[in-house]
């Protein structure tokens, strides 16, 4: 399990990164904006983020495995 402030600042992190992606370098860059934010979404109703179960896995930023 990961602090939620954790996952809050990768979401918020990628999409300020897709959004300057698509500016500067192809509009293709904004489907992944699209992409965070549908998996946002999706985490809200079922509380199944796979950014949290990777960096559990690899144990950074403070998280753990989810039993």
């Amino acid at each position: 399990m990961c602090n939620d402030l954790v996952i809050r600042r990768f979401a918020g992190a990628f999409v300020i990164l897709s959004v300057a992606l698509g500016w500067f370098v192809s509009p293709w860059w904004y489907l992944f904006t699209g992409f965070v934010g549908i998996n946002l979404l999706q985490s809200s109703f079922t509380g199944f983020c796979p950014l949290e179960r990777v960096l559990g896995r690899f144990g950074l930023f403070g998280c753990t495995r989810a039993r």
